[in-house]
């Protein structure tokens, strides 16, 4: 690890680290949003290029059921508002879900009209014109019912603990809702590339959910060190956990703990928190270990930061990359390499001073592949990518943290995460929960249906 840099290398308590790689310039068009919005006459022309399925395959693709004929047909005779008061019925996140959806493994890949010959219906794009016309009338086209009487308490401010919370408070109960960071919003806020929801689109659709009323959001509260869950089973009639997947998962490798090796999720967190991404230190030559959409993000966002050279490494092929293949598009398109087949085996630094610590420098991997059995073997083959910054991809992971109850009662667990039954609920009756805490697509759409569901199941409960 503390081999010698290489001949005409930086100075070895250098790594070459920077901010300000780009002018405020640059960086406003890299950073613009992603995908602009249609505009009216192109939504009208798009939404007439639907069939109006009956038993539409893009409304059973969607997670959330949104009926998506009804929504579509909508737009074409003009009802922009209808539109989108269908959609969000079914999915109160439809304007977020709109833009980082994978709509092309979903209900765009199940249309009818995906042939060689022609391309499906844009329906992302249709759901985001639909919503983003409801926000900017300042629309709000749901009342809630008569106060129950009954309080739920929601632990977790995401896209499950605010689609379960909005439920809930239409019905009629009175929610509060604990979040453990300083906003509200979850992954929406903090974990997704700040090109996809742009001009603070995420707190926009929060105050849009708690403007429905008897909701009452209290930040900075986590499980486990403000707040147990015997309490809050004590204190409200039912609770639902939302509490997401707060651990990192490690490479496992040596050097991995040395300055410059980051967490990318931790990373984008703060990117997106941001008043001036000039501030934020890039390196040069950039490496990250992983193959989902977060490793798309952030490759993608130091490269647009200024990054010369920008690496993601995946153990396994294309196919296995849980990123889809736009996202994988996306990311080569503005520079990104990704090499395929080979795993971390250890990272080398060079000394950073007189204290001891070590900054990385580069990267050993190990070329990979399948036996005859389809298992994932190395192949005894390294290769070396030098590099300034390391992010690490591999996956978050389930911290159970504050899941006693202190009632005798315990939450048990499938593999690593809550095990919960059809209506969401866990082992403890009044217990329900969903997101990524539970088993499932760690997707935000599939994140709100389990919100959506756990509400239903928590009012048919607390309504006898």
């Amino acid at each position: 690890m503390n081999d010698a840099p290489p001949p005409g290398g930086p100075a070895a308590d250098r790594p070459d680290i920077q901010a300000g790689r780009l002018d405020a310039e640059a960086l406003g068009r890299n950073f613009a949003d992603a995908h602009p919005p249609l505009d009216r006459s192109t939504a009208v022309i798009e939404s007439n290029r639907c069939y109006f399925c009956y038993d539409a395959p893009c409304v059973e693709a969607c997670p959330t059921g949104i009926d998506i004929p009804a929504f579509i047909r909508s737009i074409a005779t003009g009802n922009v508002t209808g539109a989108a008061t269908t959609i969000l019925d079914a999915n109160i996140f439809g304007g977020m879900c709109a833009r980082v959806c994978p709509v092309e493994e979903l209900c765009e890949e199940a249309c009818v009209r995906n042939t060689h010959e022609d391309k499906p219906v844009v329906i992302g794009a249709l759901q985001r014109h639909a919503t983003d016309h409801l926000f900017a009338a300042g629309h709000q086209p749901f009342a809630r019912a008569p106060a129950s009487g009954r309080r739920v308490a929601v632990v977790g401010g995401g896209p499950a603990g605010l689609a379960c919370a909005h439920r809930l408070a239409v019905l009629g109960h009175a929610v509060t809702v604990f979040e453990a960071r300083e906003k509200a919003g979850g992954l929406n806020e903090y974990g997704i590339a700040a090109y996809k929801a742009v001009d603070g689109f995420a707190q926009r659709e929060l105050a849009f959910i708690l403007a429905v009323g008897g909701i009452e959001l209290r930040t900075g509260q986590a499980l486990g060190r403000d707040l147990q869950l015997s309490d809050l089973r004590r204190d409200f009639d039912a609770v639902f956990l939302a509490i997401g997947q707060a651990g990192v998962r490690a490479l496992g490798v040596e050097g991995e703990d040395m300055a410059g090796v980051l967490n990318a999720v931790d990373t984008i967190a703060a990117l997106r928190q941001s008043a001036d991404l000039a501030a934020l230190p890039v390196g040069r030559r950039v490496v990250v270990i992983g193959g989902g959409n977060t490793a798309i993000d952030i490759a993608t966002q130091t490269k647009l930061l200024g990054a010369e050279d920008v690496t993601i490494v995946y153990r396994r092929g294309p196919d296995q990359m849980s990123a889809t293949d736009k996202e994988q598009a996306w990311a080569q398109t503005h520079g990104v390499r990704i090499k395929f087949w080979a795993q971390p085996r250890r990272l080398i630094g060079w000394p950073t001073g007189g204290g001891g610590g070590f900054a990385v420098k580069e990267v050993v991997f190990e070329y990979t592949r399948l036996d005859e059995d389809g298992r994932l073997v190395a192949t005894g083959d390294t290769v070396s990518l030098l590099a300034d910054q390391v992010f690490k991809a591999v996956g978050q992971v389930f911290v159970p943290d504050g899941l006693g109850t202190g009632a005798g009662d315990v939450l048990e667990l499938a593999g690593e995460r809550i095990a919960v039954n059809a209506d969401r609920q866990t082992s403890v009756a009044d217990v329900f929960a969903g997101g990524d805490c539970i088993a499932g697509a760690d997707l935000t759409v599939q994140a709100v249906e389990d919100g959506k569901q756990a509400a239903n199941a928590i009012h048919r409960r607390l309504s006898g």
